[in-house]
C-alpha cells in the first residue's frame, strides 16, 4: 500500500510540528510518529524551559556567547547565530498560539536562570514547559485541514532512488506502507534510551540517525552525550529528572555530610554547565562512598511545591517532600549533542532528506549543550528546514567532519542481543567516563551484534536495530576521540586537545564501503 504527499515529517516533537505548521500553506503534509499518541516525544518531558533572549538585560549576542562557552569550543556559529537570532520571534509566536508562559504582574514574561547562562532569560510554563509547547504546537497542526498524522507508524527504512530520497518504508498497526513525498524531514528526536539510565522515554531509541544512517547520510559528533546532572535515584523507582530550574532558583547540591561541595570542583557552584556538575557528582560520590542529595529546605516550603507542582508530585508518589527533604540524584543519559549531519537549513547529505532536531546535527549545541536551549533548536531549525522543503531536493555540503581512524572489528557475527543488553553495555563502558579499553571493548561487541542483525537478514530499523546501529556510532567516535570536551570525558585523555580535536568528526556508510 502506499501513501503519498507533498512533504513527509517523520516525528511529531517540536520539531517536527513546527516544520509541520510551516508547510501546511504549501501541500498535503504527511506525518508519522511511532508512539500510539501523537503527541507523546520528548518534548513533553522537558521540564525546564525554553531559552531566548527576549529580556531588557539580554541580546542575541550574549546568548550566543553563553551558548558556545557550554558547547566546549565546538559550536558552529553560523548555527548559533540562527538560533539566537531566530528564536525570540518563535518565542514569542508560540505565546501568540496560546502558550501559557509564566508571567510577571506587568505582564512580561518571568524570565528564569540556569546553569551557564549569564542572565535569566529562560521562559516556563510552571515545571511543564515542553508539555504546554507541545500542546499548542499539536492543537494548531491538528487543526490544518492539509495536515494528516499517523500514530503508531514506524519508519523502517528510507526509500532511496537513485541516490535521492523519496519516502519511507513504514509499518502502521503491523500494516506495512510506503510513505511517498518529494521531501522528508527527520525529526525523530533523540537516542537516551541506549543507554540503561536515562531522562528519555521510551519512543527515544534513536531511529532517526539508524535510518538516515543505512540510507548513506553522514553522522557526525555522536561521541557527545550529555548527562542531566540531578535525576532523581531512590532506590526501586523509575528515575524521575529534576529540572535544571530547581538549581537556578536557589537548589543546592550536598554530599552525605550535608556540605554543599560543588565550590570545591567548579567556581559556577550549583550553577555551572551540565557536564562539569554531572561529573562533580560522581567524583564527590567516589571521595565519600555515598550518594548525592539536591535539597531545597533553606527555601520557603510554600513557594517551592507552588513553584515545581509537577515534581513536588513525583517526589511525593516516592515518599519525599521536594520543598523539606534531601533528595538523591544521580546522573543519567539526557540528550544527545551529535546527530545526522546538516547544515543550517536541515539538508542532509542525502538530497531530499532533510532533519532537524534533536536527530539532527548542526553543530549549534558544539561538544555541550546550554540548558534550555533544545526546545528552541526545534522551533527554529524545524522552521528553516521546512523552509528548504519547498524547493528542489539538494544536499548539504558537510566537508569539515573529520573521517574517523580504523576501530577494532568483530572476528565474526554474535547472536543478535535484546535491547536491555545494549543498554547495560553502553551504561557500562561508554558512559560518563570512558577509556579506551572499555571503549574498544563496547566497539567490538557492538560491531559483533550489528554483523548478527545483518546476518539474520534484520536490515530494517527495528528497536534492536536502531539501538545497535546508535550505540555502535557512539562508541566509534568515543574511542576515536582522543581528548575530553564537553559530554566526551576520556579518563585516559583528560584534556581538552585544540590542536588535534577542534573539530567536528564523522562518516557515512558509504565510507565504510571505501
Amino acid at each position: 500500500m502506499r501513501e503519498s504527499a507533498d512533504f513527509l515529517v517523520l516525528g511529531s516533537g517540536v520539531a517536527g510540528l513546527r516544520a509541520a505548521a510551516a508547510l501546511a500553506a504549501h501541500g498535503s503534509v504527511l506525518v508519522l510518529t511511532k508512539a500510539p499518541e501523537a503527541s507523546e516525544s520528548n518534548t513533553g518531558y522537558a521540564q525546564g524551559g525554553i531559552a531566548a533572549a527576549v529580556g531588557n538585560d539580554d541580546s542575541p549576542a550574549l546568548h550566543a556567547h553563553d551558548t558556545e562557552a557550554a558547547g566546549d569550543g565546538l559550536c558552529d556559529h553560523d548555527a548559533v547565530a540562527a538560533l539566537v537570532t531566530d528564536g525570540p520571534a518563535y518565542v514569542r509566536e508560540l505565546a501568540e498560539w496560546g502558550a501559557a508562559f509564566d508571567r510577571e504582574a506587568d505582564g512580561r514574561f518571568s524570565l528564569g536562570r540556569e546553569g551557564a547562562h549569564s542572565v535569566r532569560r529562560v521562559l516556563h510554563s510552571r515545571d511543564a514547559t515542553g508539555r504546554e509547547i507541545a500542546r499548542v504546537l499539536w492543537t494548531r497542526v491538528s487543526s490544518l485541514p492539509s495536515v494528516r498524522i499517523l500514530s503508531g507508524a514506524r519508519a523502517m527504512s528510507l526509500v532511496i532512488e537513485r541516490g535521492v530520497c523519496t519516502g519511507a518504508r513504514v509499518v502502521h498497526h503491523e500494516r506495512r506502507l510506503e510513505a511517498r513525498a518529494p521531501a522528508t524531514l527527520l525529526a525523530t528526536g533523540g537516542a537516551g534510551r541506549v543507554f540503561r539510565e536515562t531522562t528519555n522515554p521510551p519512543v527515544a531509541t534513536g531511529d532517526g540517525v539508524a535510518l538516515a544512517w543505512h540510507a548513506g547520510a553522514a553522522v557526525a559528533d555522536m561521541e557527545f552525550v550529555q548527562f542531566h546532572p540531578t535525576v532523581m535515584a531512590v532506590p526501586h523507582t523509575p528515575r524521575f529528572l529534576l529540572s535544571e530550574a530547581l538549581r537556578g532558583d536557589g537548589a543546592w547540591l550536598l554530599n552525605v555530610d550535608g556540605e554543599r561541595f560543588m565550590a570545591r570542583y567548579e567556581p559556577a557552584g550549583e550553577l555551572a554547565s551540565r557536564d562539569l556538575v554531572a561529573r562533580a557528582i560522581v567524583r564527590e560520590e567516589a571521595r565519600t562512598g555515598a550518594p548525592v542529595t539536591l535539597s531545597m529546605a533553606h527555601l520557603d516550603a510554600a513557594w517551592v511545591r507552588q513553584r515545581f507542582p509537577t515534581l513536588a508530585d513525583a517526589c511525593r508518589e516516592r515518599g519525599l517532600d521536594l520543598a523539606t527533604d534531601r533528595v538523591p540524584v544521580s546522573p543519567a543519559a539526557h540528550y544527545v549533542m551529535g546527530g545526522v549531519a546538516t547544515d543550517i537549513d536541515g539538508c542532509t547529505t542525502v538530497p531530499g532528506l532533510y532533519a532537524a532536531g534533536e536527530v539532527a546535527c548542526t553543530g549549534v549545541h558544539g561538544a555541550n549543550r546550554l540548558a534550555s536551549n533544545s526546545l528552541l533548536e526545534g522551533l527554529v531549525f524545524g522552521a528553516r528546514a521546512a523552509a528548504s522543503m519547498q524547493h528542489a531536493p539538494r544536499a548539504a555540503a558537510v566537508t569539515a567532519l573529520r573521517p574517523r581512524g580504523r576501530m577494532p572489528e568483530a572476528r565474526e557475527a554474535t547472536v543478535v542481543p535484546d535491547p536491555d543488553a545494549v543498554r547495560e553495555l553502553m551504561w557500562r563502558d561508554v558512559g560518563l567516563v570512558r577509556d579506551a579499553a572499555s571503549l574498544g571493548r563496547a566497539v567490538v561487541t557492538l560491531d559483533g551484534w550489528r554483523r548478527a542483525l545483518l546476518a539474520a537478514g534484520r536490515e530494517d530499523v527495528d528497536t534492536t536495530g536502531a539501538l545497535v546501529t546508535v550505540a555502535w556510532l557512539m562508541a566509534r567516535g568515543a574511542l576515536d576521540r582522543a581528548e575530553s570536551r564537553g559530554g566526551h570525558a576520556r579518563a585516559d585523555f583528560p584534556e581538552r586537545d585544540d590542536l588535534h580535536w577542534m573539530v567536528h568528526a564523522g562518516e557515512s556508510a558509504h565510507d565504510q564501503d571505501s
